[in-house]
């Protein structure tokens, strides 16, 4: 909470950063206050770093925003006052926005200048919430984008299994069909995530949740061999350590998300398929082909990680979709 620190005589401190106190109440800059939401989120949320820095891009953004706009008095540091924000400003924020990105893009931007605005309010560092009532944008609804099971096996089929890169990256594909897993969960695996005996993965999803989801045999065959293949190129006598990333690069480090993507777009441009396929194209791929195999709605929910079942509910269109297909080709009266 924000409190009088007596060290500093007029100046107020939240986790030991200050805020400047002018006429009878605290005066809070823009930039302070972003700082202080950042060690919010760090410290108390135990987000992770990537979430932390895509909500301080949301404000940056809106910061850059309202100077950009000139209506607002600036302070002899050149900032804005978070008290002069209104309610009407973050509405021609979110309208300059639109047409630019998507939907759900902005809603992301409004829920961040939201979350922000309520830890100052709770905080006592801002009187009002002035983006309480601005209400979300309706999402457009995106059915996601999946494989049919050939054209996965066509897919799995394309990596050169007697090159080494070709092995990494059939292995690399088998894991993300097989487990349903997130890229950034792929890339944070290490050797002992992986119990072979017990053919399952020990993942560490969002918000440091962790799971155990199966892999399968053909997967974990591709895994055996790529790991086998590595064995000399890891840099240390005594070979693979349990701590070693289970999936590296050519420095032998820990091969990054970006990379993975474009791993998964080159095999699937070289097999002819959209260009809309990615990473999460084979987790969408994992829950529908699941749903389709008769696979409960609650265990696939499970398995992806899903807080939530609505999040999980989506696939399920997917799978209703290709049923009215067959039903449309196949009855009679329909």
């Amino acid at each position: 909470m924000l409190r009088k620190s007596p060290s500093h005589g007029s100046m107020w401190t939240i986790d030991n950063h200050v805020v400047r106190e002018r006429r009878k109440r605290p005066i809070l800059l823009l930039q302070d206050g972003i700082r202080l939401f950042q060690i919010y989120l760090r410290d108390r949320k135990n987000y992770s770093e990537h979430t932390v820095k895509a909500y301080l891009t949301d404000l940056v953004q809106f910061s850059e925003f309202l100077h950009s706009q000139g209506k607002l008095p600036l302070s002899e540091e050149g900032d804005v006052c978070v008290e002069a924000i209104d309610s009407l400003l973050i509405r021609e924020y979110v309208g300059c926005l639109y047409g630019r990105i998507g939907r759900s893009s902005i809603a992301r931007k409004l829920s961040a200048v939201r979350s922000f605005f309520i830890f100052l309010e709770r905080e006592g560092l801002n009187p009002g919430n002035p983006a309480a009532d601005i209400p979300t944008p309706k999402q457009e609804k995106h059915l996601p984008v999946y494989l049919p099971v050939d054209d996965v096996f066509r897919l799995l089929e394309r990596p050169d299994r007697d090159k080494l890169l070709g092995l990494r990256d059939l292995a690399i594909l088998e894991m993300l069909y097989s487990c349903g897993i997130r890229v950034g969960e792929l890339h944070g695996l290490n050797v002992a995530s992986v119990d072979p005996e017990q053919r399952l993965v020990r993942v560490l999803g969002k918000g440091d949740r962790e799971r155990i989801v199966p892999i399968g045999r053909k997967a974990l065959a591709a895994l055996r061999n790529y790991l086998a293949a590595t064995r000399d190129r890891r840099g240390r006598p005594e070979g693979i350590l349990p701590d070693d990333p289970l999936f590296i690069n050519c420095r032998g480090g820990r091969l990054s998300v970006r990379s993975i993507g474009r791993i998964v777009k080159r095999y699937a441009r070289e097999t002819g398929l959209t260009s809309e396929i990615s990473p999460h194209s084979m987790r969408h791929t994992f829950a529908t082909h699941l749903l389709d195999g008769g696979a409960d709605l609650r265990s696939v929910q499970e398995l992806l990680g899903h807080r939530s079942l609505s999040t999980t509910q989506k696939y399920t269109h997917v799978s209703m979709d290709r049923l009215m297909e067959v039903y449309d080709k196949a009855h009679p009266r329909s």
